[in-house]
């Protein structure tokens, strides 16, 4: 039995006793196995990092503290969770039994991985039982400094519900305004905004404002309040008007601070943030610049900050490419590359660069360097699965997908890819099923509905399938595909006019071969043959 109380050990309570467990064993059968997964066992275990050494360091694991300046997204814990589940299916021997208690005071971490272990498993290999109570355990007596120890790993690994706990517990214990005291107001307020808790971070920015006369502090607050509205989720609720005036207060702080390292540090990756509200404030070209003058600003750095660099390069490369300069693009990914090769985000990114170029051999290649120098990643999954459809290998591209639902049920665009190929191949109940659970996970979905009504359609359902349609397009008057198929509906229905309105929409956002045919059937129908012919000269004419 495991105790999975959070309070002795924070994160991954249950995860790191499981893997005491099971590692010292596994590497005295295969240590290839065992390496295969270190980035997952020293991240959830990091008592065992001296059996497991780095085999995928990223470049942050030796930088400096005020060097590492990238907290990963919340969803790498799922991603880390997979890992685990991976390794611990392959070692475990059937009809082996976990049992945690506590399981209600468990870290999020824990929660997680319990979660997949569950569904990723199988009861006759290894049936988990989860507890919610049990003992409770001694008073938390950790200082300050033990607090810090946690946050900080917490921070690198992307622990962000033990930060914001275990740091709201050090802001307690140490003096307000002081250097202490701010190391933990920081880390919390950038967690709380990772979490979505952006009105928590807000309050605790603007503590930090009011408890000190430290220009960096102050300098920083501001970039964090900028960010805030810049980075909100929905594009509704993003205050991009005062995310500029915060950012201009950083700047213009930033550009005082006395340190020339420090200012020309500070003042780029403040540049970084203003660029990102001019892009999202649809100017591209400005953004542009910023980023150039924080490159400029980055080589008074010599070999600091190297993170800095790559990320800055990476911005670069993002307006670059949308600015139709794919081929400095690309050379701005390989340089931010070449500073880490196992940061996996940058060879997905440049893949995408490149798939749109129509260098798909390279795409894949990109796409499967991301696969291997990190955890699972269903993003990789998903688009080497948009290559192979354009490929044609429609087997591969479920297989991808098949992978990426496994890794993550809720990945939406991966149920939506999944249903049109299932339909396309007419396996249509398999393809009704993901359309159903996808529009579980996203209702209103249009592609999801537009797959519905083909589906809808082809069964003789033609009131649901017209329901399903009108709401695609009603939501989505852009997407070709729902026309397209609300044309095919129609002409079903006995209303050839309206498929020939339907398909003309459709063709005229998206002209694909099998508008025109339809489009043809449809206007022979009406004795329109000379323009049914000419669809039909069209449909043989365009690529695909």
């Amino acid at each position: 039995m495991i105790d999975g109380h959070r309070r002795p050990r924070g994160p991954y309570t249950v995860g790191a006793a499981l893997l005491g467990h099971l590692v010292p064993a596994a590497l005295e059968r295969s240590g290839s196995l065992v390496a295969a997964y270190d980035i997952e066992i020293r991240a959830v275990a990091p008592g065992l990092r001296d059996l497991v050494p780095a085999r995928r360091a990223t470049l942050g694991a030796d930088l400096t503290d005020d060097e590492r300046i990238l907290v990963p997204a919340p969803r790498r814990t799922l991603r880390l969770a997979n890992g685990i589940a991976e390794f611990v299916r392959d070692v475990v021997p059937p009809g082996r039994t976990l049992v945690v208690c506590n399981g209600a005071q468990a870290d999020p971490t824990d929660v997680e991985l319990l979660d997949v272990l569950m569904r990723r498993i199988p009861p006759s290999v290894l049936e988990i039982t989860v507890y919610l109570g049990g003992p409770e355990p001694p008073p938390d007596a950790r200082d300050a400094d033990g607090l810090w120890a946690i946050v900080d790993r917490g921070v690198q690994e992307g622990f962000l519900h033990a930060v914001v706990e275990l740091a709201e517990r050090g802001l307690a214990l140490s003096e307000p305004g002081g250097e202490q005291w701010w190391r933990f107001a920081q880390r919390a307020a950038t967690a709380l905004g990772g979490l979505g808790r952006r009105e928590e971070a807000r309050e605790l920015w603007e503590e930090a404002r009011r408890s000190s006369q430290d220009p960096a502090v102050h300098a920083a607050g501001a970039y964090g309040l900028a960010m805030l509205d810049a980075r909100h989720p929905d594009p509704a609720q993003r205050d991009l008007g005062r995310a500029r005036g915060w950012i201009n207060e950083a700047i213009a702080i930033s550009t005082l601070l006395p340190d020339p390292l420090q200012r020309a540090f500070k003042l780029g990756f403040d540049r970084n943030g203003l660029a990102l509200i001019e892009l999202r404030q649809g100017r591209a070209p400005q953004a542009l610049a910023l980023v150039e003058s924080a490159i400029e600003l980055a080589r008074e750095l010599g070999d600091r900050h190297p993170l800095h660099r790559m990320v800055l390069l990476a911005n670069r490369a993002q307006l670059l490419a949308a600015l139709g300069r794919g081929k400095e693009a690309l050379e701005d990914w390989a340089a931010a590359i070449a500073i880490d090769p196992m940061f996996p985000d940058s060879y997905v990114d440049r893949g995408n660069l490149l798939f749109e170029l129509g260098r798909h051999h390279e795409a894949l290649a990109d796409y499967e360097a991301a696969l291997r120098v990190g955890p699972p990643l269903p993003e990789a999954h998903y688009n080497r699965a948009e290559l192979r459809i354009v490929q044609g290998d429609v087997p591969g591209a479920l297989a991808d997908l098949n992978r990426v639902i496994d890794l993550d049920p809720g990945y939406v665009d991966a149920y939506v890819n999944r249903a049109g190929l299932l339909a396309f191949l007419e396996h249509d109940e398999e393809a009704r099923a993901d359309a159903t659970t996808g529009l579980a996970l996203s209702p209103g979905n249009p592609h999801l509905l537009t797959v519905l009504g083909q589906l809808e359609t082809g069964a003789g359902r033609l009131a649901e399938a017209r329901r399903a349609l009108d709401s695609a397009i009603e939501r989505a008057p852009g997407l070709a595909a729902a026309w397209g198929n609300r044309g095919v509906l129609r002409y079903a229905a006995g209303d050839p006019e309206g498929a020939v309105a339907d398909l003309t929409q459709a063709i005229g956002l998206d002209p694909q071969p099998d508008l025109y045919v339809n489009r043809a059937v449809a206007l022979r129908a009406l004795g329109r043959t000379a323009e049914a012919e000419a669809d039909d000269a069209r449909a043989a004419q365009q690529p695909g």
